[in-house]
């Protein structure tokens, strides 16, 4: 992870050396442009707005950054390239914020987790079954359900 984090930082810097070269900015307004941001999109913790869940929380981070990206009342629309599993549920949680369920303790989330590891399992062995690719199903689905 360490290297990890290293790469992601000289990515930062190198790309905030070549902002500077340009006269476009530099690392200093990276660092602003950030710190702005979060304060913006989260005003339940920089401002004075009281949010009881974290559904609440989400539901208002998508409305503001729809106001500043989207500028309308519909969201922006989600990236194409993103594998349909992670498409999926950013479609839900667009359609539902509030459906994501609570965080519970590490031995039942590690139950959880192996039975939707095993209901995904099953899901692509059935798609198998079938001959359908099981990416391309999900993808259909999700964007029918967007439409």
């Amino acid at each position: 992870m360490v290297d990890e984090l290293g790469d992601v930082l000289f990515q930062v810097l190198f790309l905030s050396l070549l902002l500077e070269e340009r006269g476009e900015g530099d690392l200093a307004a990276v660092a602003e442009s950030c710190a702005a941001k979060l304060i913006r999109r989260h005003p339940h913790v920089y401002g004075d707005k009281d949010l009881e869940t974290a559904g609440e929380v989400l539901s208002q981070w998508e409305e503001i950054k729809r106001e500043v990206e989207g500028g309308g009342d519909e969201p922006p629309e989600l990236p194409e390239n993103l594998p349909a599993l992670l498409y999926a549920r950013k479609v839900l949680r667009r359609v539902d914020p509030e459906g994501d369920g609570p965080q519970s303790d590490p031995a039942t989330r590690a139950e959880a987790e192996q039975l939707v590891g095993s209901l995904l399992m099953e899901a692509v062995a059935a798609s198998r079954r079938l001959g359908v690719d099981p990416e391309l199903a999900l993808r259909q689905t999700a964007r029918r359900l967007v439409d």
